[in-house]
């Protein structure tokens, strides 16, 4: 109950406060220096974090979950060292010192420049800090929480704009290769800690529609992107690049306030992107930025009706940035197929990569937006698309450009494939089915884990979406893809390991047979039920047959991953469609398949996956309990070598024909344990012992 909830923090409240004061000290250098020192921030674990980003992360949870149960406690502990801190950064400017083009920190004794490094650092994390208690300030507490919230984004913005209007990541210091990355760092950090607050501002933007006077929202935003938009420069350090670059993609996509295109600073951003003769910006910034730009044009503004929108102006300014942007590439050329080596020249080359990783991006940014912001995007897009089209035939045996490609065409199927139209999906899927011949197929997939095979693997992803996809549209569609699957992938896939390729060949097999069930049995499984023993309608029968031999194939082999997966598909395919008790899965295949993964269960080569093994059995002998016993486990019991006819006798009789899935369980487990024993002693036993 909630009394006791609260009684029980009364109860601790000074121990969680002295938790909380203990934590934030020993993350400060000013108080814990010489242990802070030796934790190691160069060497990356697994997780992409260093040793002293793990140790902060770690603390500032302990930060978050006490203030999460005292929040005024949490802020009347953090603010007084964060202000100490930033009162020290904020007073920076009387040290710079002017030399014609240069500027010089003019900080220079030894204990200053220790002491300020301790601030700095200190400074940085405190910052990190703010911005992990945002959560608490958004929501059903974001009234009586908004002056506390606002005085904090309002501190943020202050900081931010000081960083950008000084710049102090381009001033001279003492000891560069400290003081450099720490004034760099708390610029980052504090462009960080306002972009967590986005979902803050998000907030207070669909509160201030609903108000006339927004001029507080307005002149925060306004000083938001002065203190970002000069950030995004080439000449910028990447790290502070980047985190501008993020809290530009927050604001179009988290805040969208309605005025922010209009802002004379992303008016500049526009020309900076669109200018073709401008000093480019690193790969990943530029595609960032570019998601940021689309993002106002494209998506719908909070709180505002569909006729407010400006739809009309906002696509044909999408249409300009997109035509923009895409002017090189839709300029390449395009040359006989018999001449492919014009588009391998590097500039071709790095066009290409760039113009089609922004163009995914932009696209993966709306994917679940609404259909108008959808159909906007694919307007402006269409253009490129035929060209990316035109240009895959040349590419396809440079395996770099075609993973960019097919990249690009999975993001659109996955999320513009209404908008594409069922005629001009069919012609991309049938371009792609006539490159990939066999002996491309091969020459890609039999290099594991290199470009070409990841081409492959990226075509089967695509071929999934085409077929999941409802109604009849792309069904004529599927006697090539099964063809391609059987006929041309499985092949070249079945004896060899190929992980990555076999996976995504058995999720297409999968999808074809769960999706297009009527393809292959005409009935459904209710009307199959009423005419219980009729005749059922099957069509294309050698390509089912195939598919459920390329599964059963897949039990024999080693790799437990594949072995699992294949295992689920064929239960969620009896499941969902009575796989097992299908007339010709019954007939031909059924006794087969427990065959196989009562072999599986005795070699002890799955042993992690015993209990989903068993429950497989269970559910393919369950279709016809009385023939398992009488028939199936005799045969099986007689193709065991390395037994005498009392062992097999005893065995079957301690099989008892039980019809529930623990005792059935209990029997399979006794059977195989007792196989394996009766095995083990006969062979030990000395030739001519017994006779076999």
């Amino acid at each position: 109950p909630l009394s006791f909830s609260l009684s029980y923090v009364e109860k601790y409240k000074d121990a969680l406060v002295l938790l909380l004061r203990e934590v934030l000290n020993r993350i400060q250098f000013r108080s814990n220096q010489s242990q802070l020192e030796e934790l190691d921030d160069e060497t990356l674990d697994d997780d992409q974090q260093t040793e002293w980003q793990r140790y902060l992360r770690q603390s500032l949870e302990v930060v978050a979950k006490v203030m999460e149960l005292l929040p005024s406690q949490t802020f009347s502990a953090l603010f007084p060292v964060l202000q100490e801190d930033l009162d020290i950064y904020l007073g920076l400017q009387q040290f710079i010192v002017t030399t014609g083009a240069s500027r010089r920190l003019n900080i220079t004794a030894e204990a200053d420049c220790r002491k300020l490094h301790c601030a700095l650092r200190d400074l940085s994390s405190l910052l990190q800090a703010v911005g992990r208690l945002a959560e608490f300030f958004t929501g059903d507490v974001f009234t009586p929480r908004f002056s506390d919230a606002l005085a904090i984004v309002q501190r943020l913005v202050e900081v931010t704009c000081y960083g950008s209007q000084i710049s102090l990541y381009d001033v001279e210091t003492a000891v560069p290769s400290v003081l450099k990355p720490d004034l760099i760092d708390v610029h980052a950090q504090s462009l960080a800690a306002l972009q967590a607050y986005s979902h803050w501002l998000a907030q207070f933007c669909s509160e201030v529609q609903r108000q006339q006077d927004q001029t507080q929202f307005v002149d925060l935003i306004t000083s938001t992107m002065a203190a970002t938009t000069p950030l995004i420069s080439a000449k910028v350090p990447e790290k502070l690049l980047l985190s501008a670059c993020h809290l530009l993609v927050s604001m179009a996509t988290t805040v969208r306030p309605v005025f922010l295109v209009s802002l004379r600073t992303i008016q500049n951003i526009f020309n900076l992107i669109t200018d073709n003769h401008s000093h480019q910006l690193p790969p990943e910034a530029h595609v960032l930025v570019c998601r940021a730009l689309s993002n106002m044009l494209l998506l719908p503004w909070a709180c505002l009706p569909e006729s407010e929108q400006q739809w009309p102006s906002r696509s044909s300014s999408h249409a300009r940035l997109l035509s923009t942007l895409t002017q090189q590439y839709r300029l390449l050329p395009r040359p006989p197929a018999d001449s492919p080596k014009n588009t391998s020249g590097l500039d071709c080359k790095a066009v290409m990569k760039q113009t089609l990783s922004v163009l995914r991006d932009l696209v993966n940014s709306i994917s679940g937006e609404s259909t108008k912001s959808r159909q906007i995007c694919y307007q402006s897009l269409q253009e490129s698309v035929q060209v990316s089209l035109a240009l895959f035939p040349l590419c396809i045996q440079q395996p770099d450009i075609t993973d960019e490609m097919l990249s690009f065409f999975l993001t659109l199927f996955q999320a513009l494939r209404v908008q594409m139209g069922v005629a001009f999906t069919e012609q991309i899927i049938q371009t792609f089915l006539s490159m990939f011949t066999r002996e491309q197929l091969a020459i890609s997939i039999l290099q594991e884990g290199s470009a070409g095979s990841k081409v492959v693997q990226k075509f089967l992803k695509i071929l999934q979406v085409v077929v999941q996809e409802p109604g009849q549209a792309f069904k004529p569609l599927l006697p090539s893809i099964l063809s391609l699957c059987m006929e041309q992938v499985y092949p070249i896939v079945a004896e060899r390991s190929c992980p990555d390729v076999k996976a995504e060949m058995f999720e297409l097999l999968f999808q074809i047979l769960h999706q297009n069930w009527r393809f292959f049995f005409k009935s459904s499984v209710l009307s199959s039920v009423q005419r219980a023993g009729a005749e059922e309608q099957m069509e294309n029968q050698a390509q089912f047959t195939a598919a459920m031999q390329a599964f059963g194939q897949s039990f024999l082999q080693p790799d437990i991953h594949i072995f699992k997966q294949n295992l689920s598909y064929l239960e969620t395919l009896n499941t969902k469609h009575k796989l097992y008790h299908r007339k010709l899965f019954r007939s031909t295949m059924l006794f087969h398949f427990i065959n196989v993964l009562l072999q599986v269960l005795l070699h002890k080569s799955h042993d992690l996956l015993q209990e989903d093994i068993t429950v497989a059995v269970y559910n393919m002998a369950a279709v016809d309990f009385t023939t398992f016993y009488s028939s199936f486990l005799p045969e099986f019991l007689n193709g065991c070598q390395g037994l005498d006819p009392h062992q097999r006798a005893t065995l079957a009789r301690n099989f008892t024909p039980e019809r529930d899935l623990p005792s059935f369980t209990q029997s399979v487990y006794r059977l195989v344990n007792d196989l394996r024993y009766y095995r083990l002693c006969n062979g030990s036993l000395p030739p001519g012992t017994l006779k076999l």
